[in-house]
Order: C-alpha cells, then sequence, then structure tokens
C-alpha cells in the first residue's frame, strides 16, 4: 500500500490508521526481518533492493488472500465493519450503538479497527466521512451539522461579565482542522468577521486534529473551540460544556456526513437493517437541530 501510495501518509489514509501507526508497523517488520524495506526517494517512498524481489510474490500473496476473504465472507454474517469520521463514531455513533445492539445482539462491530471483532479483513461494509459526494450507487447523506463557539461552563460567565465589545479579546481560540480546511471552511477568523466579538489575531491558537483532544483543553478552560453541535449536544445538555454566545451566531457545516455502503455488504440483512436504523437516527438528528436554529439556508 504504501509503495502504491508513494507515502506512510497517503496509506495511512488509506487503511484509516495514522501515520505514526503505520510508520511502527513498518519498522516493527524490518526489525524482525533484520533489514530496511522502504526507503525515501525523490519521487516518494519506493522498495530496498531486499523488498523489490520480493514485490511480484507478495502480490499474488495478497490477491489470494482477498479471493480467500470472499469465499470466507459468509463466515461474517453476524458482523458489520465500519470505518468512520473518528469524531462522529466516538461522539455521535457510539452513543447511540447500545439501542440497535440491543435490538440486534448477534451482530458484532468492529468501527476503525476496535470492537467486537478487532481484526478486519478486505474492505470494510461501510465508510462515514465528512465531505462532499463521492457519487457512490449506495452513498446516503446522514445529516448536516451546526457550528458554533463552545466553551466551559467557568468561561461562558466570564465572558458574560465583561462589559467590553470584544469579550473575546485576549481568550485563547482553538482550532478544529476537521472544520477550518477546505474551500467551505469555518473557523474561528471567519465567525469573528460575521459577530465581533474580538479585534485581533481569530486565527491564532493551538490547532487540534480531533474534537476529543480539544474538548480536553475546553474542560480546563484552557479555551474555546467552534464544535458541530450534534456531536456535543449531550455534554451541553449535562452541563459540561456551555454556549458562550446565542445558538442563533453559528453556521450550518459545508458539507454533511456521508454514508456509502458497499455491495456485498447489502446482501446481508443486518447490514440493511443497520443501514435503515443509522438513517433514522441521523434524520431524529437532524430535525432535533433545526428545532433549536431553523432549517439550513435553501431548505424549505
Amino acid at each position: 500500500m504504501t509503495i502504491r501510495k508513494g507515502s506512510l501518509k497517503a496509506a495511512a489514509e488509506e487503511l484509516s490508521i495514522t501515520p505514526a501507526a503505520l510508520g511502527q508497523r513498518v519498522k516493527t517488520l524490518e526489525d524482525f526481518l533484520g533489514f530496511d524495506l522502504l526507503v525515501r526517494g525523490r519521487s516518494g517512498i519506493r522498495p530496498t533492493l531486499e523488498l523489490e524481489s520480493a514485490l511480484a510474490h507478495l502480490g499474488a500473496g495478497f490477491r489470494e488472500l482477498e479471493t480467500v476473504t470472499r469465499i470466507l465472507d459468509f463466515q461474517r454474517v453476524h458482523e458489520i465493519h465500519v470505518v468512520a469520521d473518528s469524531d462522529w463514531a466516538d461522539f455521535w455513533l457510539k452513543p447511540r450503538l447500545s439501542q440497535f445492539k440491543r435490538n440486534h445482539p448477534n451482530t458484532l462491530f468492529c468501527i476503525n479497527g476496535v470492537g467486537d471483532i478487532p481484526v478486519r479483513l478486505g474492505q470494510a461494509d461501510c465508510e462515514v466521512w465528512l465531505g462532499s459526494a463521492r457519487h457512490d450507487s449506495n452513498e446516503d447523506v446522514l445529516f448536516n451539522d451546526y457550528l458554533l463557539p463552545v466553551s466551559s461552563p467557568e468561561n461562558t460567565e466570564r465572558i458574560a461579565t465583561l462589559p467590553d465589545d470584544f469579550p473575546l479579546e485576549g481568550f485563547p481560540l482553538l482550532h478544529l482542522d476537521c472544520y477550518t480546511t477546505g474551500e467551505d471552511a469555518f473557523g474561528w477568523p471567519e465567525w469573528v468577521r460575521r459577530h465581533g466579538y474580538r479585534k485581533t489575531a481569530p486565527g491564532r491558537g493551538i490547532r487540534y486534529g480531533q474534537v476529543i483532544s480539544a474538548l480536553e483543553a475546553v474542560y480546563s478552560n484552557a479555551g474555546l473551540i467552534i464544535c458541530g453541535l450534534a456531536l456535543i449536544q449531550p455534554q451541553i445538555n449535562d452541563g459540561k460544556l456551555s454556549l458562550p454566545f446565542p445558538i442563533s451566531q453559528g453556521e450550518w457545516s459545508g458539507h454533511p456526513y456521508r454514508i456509502a455502503f458497499t455491495e456485498s455488504a447489502l446482501r446481508r440483512s443486518q447490514s440493511n437493517e443497520f443501514r435503515n436504523w443509522l438513517i433514522s437516527e441521523a434524520s431524529a438528528t437532524q430535525e432535533n437541530i433545526e428545532d433549536q436554529v431553523g432549517r439550513p439556508p435553501g431548505e424549505a
């Protein structure tokens, strides 16, 4: 995979693991064999001479493994393997999954490599991502999220007592990469341009790749983030997080969460049941957000 993609980062994205995790696996194999497998060249990662001589045999071996996986796929009749946006999986899916499993106790899950079946063979049954459509015939829209500033209750109280027109001046602003890259980016610079509350440097601050790590900083009063309401609604309801500004001062995400199942997965009844359940839960999430902030622009 690394050789075909030309980089550890691209290969890791394909495998839905981090580049560091992939690099560690390569190093472990190199330590076991006693020689290097990969070197970095001008055009990217390439095989060493030792590995190059074995590539044809490895390719044949992997093709045979894929064939065996397809032949034995009937053994996974009660398994569902999911590759998903990690924030969506941690904050939206996992709190709800116990409900589905109570009604389907014989269905086992592997989500991003962990769960009831920690080892995945072959292609995942479904993939969930935040972003644009891939024009897959089995692709469904789950829901659009609503992005807005979030803080600890303590920081919300501090902001409320400040008489200045710019209460965010001096407050650390934290940034989530999942919302602040791409043509539909929405982060602190965009929010401040629309609503004010700060005069300088809205783009400065620590950046986070995942919501879970950014929230740890928010819980400890280290700063404020802009986050999707659907992911953190329970924490707001429980009083662990707070909205420092009116809920109307937010923005619908540029792209929704989407899901696509493979053809082979949809030939199994439990995968179809899971798909229908996800769409139903996502519809309830969308309705809950719209009840609070209204419909997205352009919708009737």
